[in-house]
């Protein structure tokens, strides 16, 4: 009943003001051909509620006073005597003081409503500021991140990856002087050459995690697989990456999202008790390009990581960036799947 009378808020005025008349007008006829026995003072109400509710309590009472000499004319017409003057002139003041209430608590009720409207209104301004600074300050905290991977990915690559390359050169220059020496001298020579080439294997894998260079559409599928290789040297389970790309990912940004969804979605899956084997895919279709991250793994919830739910947020958030859906759901027997879906038109470049 309120929504509909509110709804009033969208006539013209005079429209407003020729209704509430015709009203209070069709009110009395009504009352005048039933008889002076029938009280209609309910039915005056009505004008007078949409009157008040739309222009004001102003017009409210003068609805009201309408709407008591509606009432007593047509009381008289219809052939109501009084014993003296002084009845019909009590009675239509006690109408007209009751309405005058009504008046009054409609108007307040206007006023407390459209308070709690504005009060509403602030409100949801303010919560939408703060959502908005919210997202701002996460994708500025997730820039960053990855930024400073790239920064450390890249020194490692140009920084202790030469070095080790050097620290190598000089382990084989050693290992040829000590040529003609003891046979246990050349060999821990060797040793230490091997176990900086392996130093020098690791540093760049893990280099190109952090910053994994040009990742576009005809070398993404490669960055998969050296992160299954990655994932496979590191956690010492069975990783292996399947799937193709039949539609480029031109948008570079979008690239790298999906590659951090999938570098966290391992790494999560690896620390789930029992692993074996991780399965990467990566496909598409004509409209939407599908990552699932597969594992055989089994884990208690008391016995979750402790950056298992900051791993699960940024996931999310990342695969809300580029307009992507992302899922997680257990399988029948053991173990988990992720999948992550992004329809295709968010893999071009942005217009």
């Amino acid at each position: 009943m309120m929504t509909r009378l509110i709804r009033f808020n969208a006539w013209p005025q005079q429209a407003v003001v020729l209704a509430c008349i015709l009203l209070i007008t069709l009110v009395g006829w009504v009352d005048y051909f039933t008889g002076y026995e029938t009280f209609f003072f309910t039915f005056y109400l009505v004008a007078i509620f949409v009157g008040t509710w739309r222009l004001g309590p102003a017009f409210g009472a003068l609805l009201a006073a309408l709407s008591v000499t509606a009432w007593v004319s047509a009381n008289i017409e219809a052939g109501q005597h009084y014993s003296n003057y002084f009845v019909p002139v009590w009675n239509a003041v006690i109408m007209f003081t009751v309405y005058l209430v009504i008046v009054g608590l409609l108007a307040r009720l206007k006023k407390i409503l459209g308070e709690q409207e504005e009060r509403v209104r602030l409100r949801t301004a303010a919560l939408t500021r703060e959502i908005q600074e919210r997202v701002r300050l996460q994708k500025e905290l997730l820039e960053t991140s990855d930024r400073e991977q790239r920064r450390l990915g890249r020194d490692l690559h140009d920084g202790l990856c030469q070095h080790l390359t050097g620290t190598a050169l000089a382990g084989h220059l050693l290992a040829q002087k000590l040529a003609g020496r003891a046979e246990a001298e050349v060999g821990a020579a060797a040793r230490l050459v091997h176990l900086i080439e392996e130093a020098i294997e690791m540093t760049r894998n893990l280099s190109h995690q952090l910053d994994p260079v040009e990742l576009k559409s005809g070398k993404l599928t490669d960055h998969f697989e050296d992160l299954a290789a990655a994932a496979s040297q590191r956690f010492k389970v069975v990783c292996r990456f399947e799937g193709s790309l039949s539609q480029p990912i031109e948008d570079d940004a979008v690239a790298t999202h999906l590659y951090r969804i999938a570098q966290e979605a391992v790494a999560g899956a690896a620390q789930r008790r029992g692993v074996g084997q991780i399965n990467i895919g990566l496909d598409s279709a004509a409209d939407e390009v599908v990552l699932t991250i597969t594992d055989d793994g089994t884990l208690p919830p008391e016995k979750m990581p402790e950056d298992a739910e900051a791993r699960s947020r940024a996931m999310f958030y990342r695969a809300d960036l580029i307009g992507a859906t992302l899922s997680v759901e257990p399988l029948a027997t053991h173990g988990a799947r992720l999948t992550c879906v992004l329809p295709s038109s968010r893999t071009k470049h942005a217009a």
